[in-house]
């Protein structure tokens, strides 16, 4: 083997010892994106589970209500069917929409907000958000980091020869925060 040979077997060996860091660099993306959605999974369960407490201690004082209820209880449903990333934020955002139209229910009804089984399942319930919206953060992130190496160059040869495909973000839709705030004289 002559100095042109071992240039090559080289040129080779370095070329394949990039290929494997970048294969194993998508894959470490990958799973730090599955890892993630776990940790929104787990919270967007507890706060299924929470909601039916709360709908039944609220259905003793709210009797009626029933529509406002009522959708709560089918958004829920709906979160929990919901199958893709995409799915998923638009049915909790119905759940959040739900859950606001919810809340503001309430107000009319001082002995419930009064009932201290109904104020501990809504400060768990706040808490439980607040945990949804710091893994969704952290989710993000590693999809944003997982998408800019799947679509950049030269990793998207890579991530294109071995079938690695961007990841959707999980963005919840406050449709809330977009209305214009209403005012009453009344």
């Amino acid at each position: 083997m002559g100095i042109l040979g071992l240039f090559v077997l080289i040129v080779i060996v370095l070329l394949v010892v990039f290929v494997i860091n970048i294969y194993n660099s998508l894959i470490r993306l990958r799973n730090q994106v599955r890892n993630a959605w776990s940790q929104i999974d787990v919270q967007l369960k507890r706060r299924h589970d929470l909601i039916p407490n709360l709908v039944e201690t609220a259905k003793g004082y709210m009797k009626h209500e029933r529509g406002t209820l009522e959708s709560v209880t089918e958004a829920r449903s709906r979160a929990m069917n919901a199958g893709t990333v995409g799915e998923k934020s638009r049915a909790e955002s119905d759940l959040s929409g739900a859950l606001s139209r919810f809340f503001l229910v309430v107000e009319n009804y001082p002995d419930l907000k009064a009932n201290q089984n109904f104020l501990a399942l809504q400060e768990e319930l706040t808490s439980t958000e607040n945990k949804i919206a710091f893994a969704r953060q952290g989710y993000n992130d590693q999809v944003l980091y997982l998408n800019n190496k799947v679509q950049m160059f030269p990793s998207n040869i890579i991530a294109g020869m071995f079938n690695f495909n961007t990841e959707e973000y999980f963005e919840l839709e406050e449709k809330a925060a977009k209305e214009p705030p209403k005012v009453s004289f009344a």
